[in-house]
Order: structure tokens, then C-alpha cells, then sequence
């Protein structure tokens, strides 16, 4: 197995039903004493450019509830806001901990931290892929269905990098996606071409309506994404007619589940 996770393409399918075989248990097995020592003695330094709740949150928990230790890291915590490279931040930091999650705007940065350091480097999101959110989202699926090959995914909106991360782990896990964004913001062609390469059944439409209809998961993200303040009321206006509710649910099918990363703007209606 690829010592980090960059992409969710970095994991086969095998290895993405073992991740989630492996989470499956230990949520069983959460006060588990023997548990609780699986990370005993190993530190995470979790590099934050971008703020979360939900990230910082679920990193720090679970490495305690392991029994380890992370460690919150901000741009003002390091180097790299004074000038250190992205690779002698990496190098110094392998010295010292046993892993590096890093919640970054630029994709380039976390392959950087990949490509130098010593110890596995986790992409807790970047602007290119959100991997750990999508394995998330997998289990969820998973626990609700039973199954994940033979499902149909609709997502609505932005392809952004949650977008792109879905339509991956569709094409390993033998699931159809068809995605509806407003023109100018669909998914990334090379990540649509990935898909084909791995076998997925990616379906990319302009209707909405038509993206959900029989779908058992509906997925979808904030319309202005941190860094895209500046574009908040474009998007507004071009994402219109993507809202998820109850009258574009309708055309899903009965047991659908609604899936957001958050944080979600509840109530905006057009």
C-alpha cells in the first residue's frame, strides 16, 4: 500500500474496502481498551493553511481515542509562513512525528510534503481532492446500503474537489455518478479521464433534475468555497438552479440520503 494518501486513486478498490472494514471496526471498538493504545507513543502533525471544524476535530479525536497524540499546526505555528520550503518543513518535521495531515489550498503543497517527507503525509483537503472526506462518505454509504458497487451518486453543483474525489472513488467502487454543474464549473477534465481509465461510469449534465433522477445519494458542497469569496455573488446566481431540496429529492429515488462535507448554508432559497 502507498504510504500516503494524496489522491483516493492512491488506494485500490481492495484497499479502500479494507480502510473501510478497519473503521467499521474500531467504531464498534472505540472504548475498547486495547484500542486505545493501537497509535500509543505516535504523534500526527496536522498542518492546517485552511481552518476547520470538522477536520481539526475528527484528526484530533481519533488520535487520541488511539491513543496518540496530534499536534494543530497553523501558518503562524510554522516556517513556512516566514520562507522555510514546503521540503525543509517536511524533512524537519519527519524527525519528529510519525505522520503529516495537511489541510492546504494548494494541491502542490501536500505532494511536495509527499515527495520529501519520511514519514506517510495524509491530504486532509486541497484544491485539487478531499480523500478523507470521500472515504467518510464511502462508509456512510456503505452502513445505509450494504453495498457500494451498483449505486447511483448524483452530485449537484460546484466540481470542486470533493467533486472530483466522488467521481474517483465511483470508478473503484463500481458505482455510476452523474454530476450537474452549472457551465463553467464542472469537474476537472483530467480527473474525468482518470475515471475512464479506471472502469467508472461518470455521466456529467447540465440538469439537475436529470443527475438525480433514481439516484440513491445525492451529494453536494458550498457554492463559495474558502478562497472563492471574491466570486460569491457569481456563484450565486450561476448555481441557482442547483439547490438540493425537497423538490429535487422528489426525483431521486424514495430512500435517498443527502451527503455534504459542511458547513452548509441552510435556507438559501432563490
Amino acid at each position: 500500500m502507498n504510504p500516503n494518501l494524496i489522491s483516493i486513486a492512491d488506494l485500490s478498490s481492495e484497499e479502500i474496502r479494507a480502510v473501510l472494514d478497519r473503521a467499521d471496526e474500531l467504531k464498534v471498538r472505540r472504548d475498547d481498551p486495547a484500542a486505545r493504545s493501537i497509535l500509543a507513543g505516535k504523534s500526527l502533525a496536522a498542518i492546517f493553511e485552511k481552518p476547520s471544524t470538522r477536520t481539526r476535530v475528527s484528526l484530533e479525536v481519533a488520535m487520541t481515542d488511539l491513543g496518540g497524540h496530534a499536534l494543530y499546526l497553523n501558518s503562524g505555528d510554522l516556517q513556512l509562513g516566514r520562507g522555510e520550503t514546503i521540503a525543509d518543513t517536511a524533512r524537519v518535521l519527519s524527525r519528529f512525528v510519525s505522520g503529516i495531515a495537511a489541510r492546504v489550498y494548494d494541491h502542490n503543497t501536500v505532494e511536495e510534503l509527499a515527495r520529501t517527507a519520511t514519514v506517510p503525509v495524509i491530504n486532509s483537503l486541497s484544491n485539487a481532492e478531499h480523500p478523507c472526506q470521500i472515504l467518510a462518505d464511502l462508509m456512510t454509504m456503505r452502513e445505509r446500503f450494504g453495498r457500494l458497487a451498483g449505486l447511483k451518486v448524483a452530485w449537484v453543483g460546484d466540481g470542486n474537489n470533493v467533486c472530483n474525489s466522488t467521481i474517483l472513488a465511483c470508478a473503484l467502487m463500481g458505482m455510476d455518478i452523474a454530476v450537474a454543474s452549472p457551465p463553467g464549473f464542472g469537474p476537472d477534465r483530467k480527473i474525468l479521464d482518470q475515471a475512464d481509465r479506471l472502469g467508472g461510469r461518470t455521466v456529467v449534465v447540465a440538469d439537475p433534475v436529470e443527475a438525480v433522477r433514481g439516484a440513491d445519494v445525492v451529494e453536494t458542497d458550498t457554492w463559495v468555497s474558502m478562497g472563492d469569496e471574491a466570486e460569491a455573488a457569481k456563484r450565486a446566481e450561476a448555481f441557482r438552479r442547483y439547490q438540493v431540496n425537497s423538490g429535487l429529492l422528489r426525483h431521486a429515488k424514495s430512500d435517498v440520503i443527502v451527503l455534504h462535507c459542511l458547513p452548509a448554508h441552510r435556507g438559501m432559497i432563490f
